[in-house]
């Protein structure tokens, strides 16, 4: 069945300028992130040219603007409810401390190799970790060890999107960044939101999205603000510093740096096993920065 969004466009007399606009504000209530308009453009000539598909987030935003059903922009073809057969119950996952533990001890085990082997060695085996947890993640009952469970599945995903991202993969890299966030807010640990929503930052960053990697960052920090430890603000800060570098703003990014500086702990923070930040970190960090500065001025 054909989808009808340029049909529906029509309808209301819109330039793609127009959708974006509309797509955007609905995407800022339900506090989504969009890609750029020149992203979200070839999106729509895509769609409307039947040569894409949507996911289904797409589709939610272009019902509500256009105020349609997704079965009347064509975008679902309307069926009968399953009978559901009592085979067809899922088994639900009873998670327990011991568990919960496990998936935390094999995330940082990979986490090590990542640091010995590198990412291309060990990305099929991180990706297969993130799909496990998330299947158990899919079917769990409710309580603490269920969002101690999604805490750990946004560790190994970030720590997926990553190598993804090492890897050249930028639409996998995306993908699993969006499942960290969003195991992170089901968590409730602010320090993994802000941390993997700053590093997604680092998709748009490679896709030439620098501005908008620096708003992501920006909304990032704003959103951890004091409530993330001293180790993950001095990173926070040294991201945006990478991503003003980006944008050839060599006063922003060397002010936030010496910021990154004054708030990083003397010593490492155990409880962010991810944040990989010392001293000379932040040095050879600060040099990547002027060197960047050098090349975009």
């Amino acid at each position: 069945m054909s989808n009808r969004l340029a049909a529906a466009r029509r309808e209301r007399g819109w330039t793609q300028a127009r959708l974006i606009h509309a797509l955007r504000e609905a995407a800022r209530i339900h506090n989504r992130e969009l890609p750029s308009s020149a992203s979200l453009k070839r999106r729509i000539a895509a769609w409307e040219n039947q040569d894409k598909g949507i996911s289904e987030q797409y589709a939610e935003l272009l019902g509500e603007v256009y105020g349609k059903t997704p079965f009347e922009l064509g975008l679902i073809v309307e069926t009968p409810a399953p009978v559901i057969e009592l085979e067809a119950i899922p088994t639900f996952t009873r998670l327990d401390d011991g568990l919960v533990g496990l998936l935390h001890d094999q995330t940082h085990t990979i986490r090590l190799m990542d640091r010995r082997l590198g990412g291309d060695a060990i990305f099929r085996q991180t990706r297969a970790h993130v799909d496990q947890i998330e299947s158990l993640l899919r079917h769990a009952m409710p309580g603490a060890h269920r969002e101690s469970a999604a805490d750990a599945l946004s560790q190994a995903a970030a720590l997926a999107g990553w190598q993804a991202l090492d890897n050249g993969r930028l639409d996998e890299a995306w993908q699993l960044h969006e499942t960290a966030v969003s195991a992170a807010r089901e968590s409730g640990v602010a320090a993994e939101l802000g941390y993997a929503r700053a590093q997604q930052a680092y998709v748009l960053i490679d896709a030439g999205e620098h501005a908008a990697a620096h708003q992501l960052i920006g909304a990032a920090r704003a959103e951890a603000a004091s409530s993330v430890p001293q180790a993950l603000a001095a990173w926070l800060l040294a991201a945006e510093g990478e991503a003003l570098a980006h944008l050839g703003d060599r006063d922003g990014a060397l002010r936030v740096l010496d910021a990154a500086a004054d708030v990083m702990p003397d010593t490492p923070d155990d409880d962010l096993p991810y944040v990989m930040l010392d001293a000379g970190h932040l040095a050879r960090w600060r040099g990547n920065c002027l060197a960047r500065l050098e090349r975009v001025s």
